[in-house]
C-alpha cells in the first residue's frame, strides 16, 4: 500500500418527538427521531466526518455548514455521496469503516444488516468492509437517559 489514511468521527444529536429516526439511511420506528439541520443521521456524520478526516479534509460543517438553508432537512445519505465524490477520494479505496451507534434505546440490533447493506448501495462499498454496532452506556449520562443519541465511526482508506 503507497498510501494509508486513518480518520475517525464523532457526532451527537438530541432526540425529540415529531421527528423520524434515521440511522445510516434506514428509518428506525421510534416515538422519537433526531433534532438537526439535515435528518440528523449521527452515524453518516460520524462516518463523513471520519472520511473528512483520514484525508485532512476538515469536518462536515465546513463543508455542508448548518446555518446554510441549502442543507435543512438534507438526506445525510446524498451527503455522503458527495463526500465520496470530492476529487481527493478519486484515487482512494476503502479498506475498511466501523461505526458504533450509542443508544440506550430504541434497540438496533433488528436493524443492523439494513443499515450495513443501505450504506454498501449508496457507496458501492463491499459489505465485508462495513461494521456497525451498538452500545448502550448501562443507563448513564444523556444517552442512558434516552437524550440523545451518539455515533463514533472510523474510517481506513488506502492507495497502491
Amino acid at each position: 500500500m503507497k498510501d494509508f489514511r486513518i480518520g475517525q468521527g464523532f457526532d451527537v444529536h438530541k432526540l425529540v418527538q415529531e421527528r423520524k429516526l434515521i440511522l445510516c439511511g434506514v428509518e428506525i420506528p421510534s416515538e422519537y427521531g433526531l433534532l438537526g439541520h439535515s435528518d440528523a443521521d449521527v452515524a453518516i456524520h460520524a462516518l463523513m466526518d471520519a472520511l473528512l478526516g483520514a484525508l485532512a479534509l476538515g469536518d462536515i460543517g465546513m463543508i455542508f455548514p448548518d446555518n446554510d438553508p441549502a442543507y435543512a432537512g438534507a438526506d445525510s445519505m446524498e451527503l455522503l455521496k458527495k463526500v465520496l465524490a470530492m476529487p481527493e477520494f478519486s484515487s482512494y479505496k476503502l479498506l475498511n469503516c466501523d461505526l458504533t451507534i450509542i443508544a440506550q434505546k430504541p434497540k438496533l440490533s433488528p436493524w443492523r444488516e439494513a443499515m450495513r447493506q443501505r450504506i454498501a448501495a449508496v457507496t458501492g462499498w463491499e459489505m465485508d468492509r462495513i461494521s456497525v454496532k451498538f452500545t448502550t452506556t448501562e443507563k448513564l449520562g444523556f444517552t442512558g437517559r434516552g437524550e440523545g443519541i451518539a455515533a463514533t465511526a472510523v474510517a481506513a482508506l488506502g492507495k497502491e
